[in-house]
């Protein structure tokens, strides 16, 4: 899951501290998002969903379809 997260961000070229700031949490906070250190909230992956275009479900690994469900 982390993995994807981290992946998704950099491929858009955005920097943790610009995630950090559109999900209204402390750089060090999305920092252990994506290193595993601390569960995200299911609001935090709701926005994260929303921002890639993807699902939650994408996310946290339960498929590996990308595209969002309809």
């Amino acid at each position: 899951m982390f993995e994807r997260i981290r992946n998704l961000r950099e491929d858009r070229d955005i920097r943790q501290a610009q995630m950090a700031e559109f999900l209204q949490v402390h750089q060090t906070t999305y920092s252990d998002y994506e290193l595993g250190n601390l569960n995200i909230p299911i609001d935090v992956l709701m926005k994260l969903a929303k921002f890639y275009g993807t699902s939650v479900d994408y996310l946290v690994g339960l498929t590996d379809n990308p595209n969002p469900y309809k």
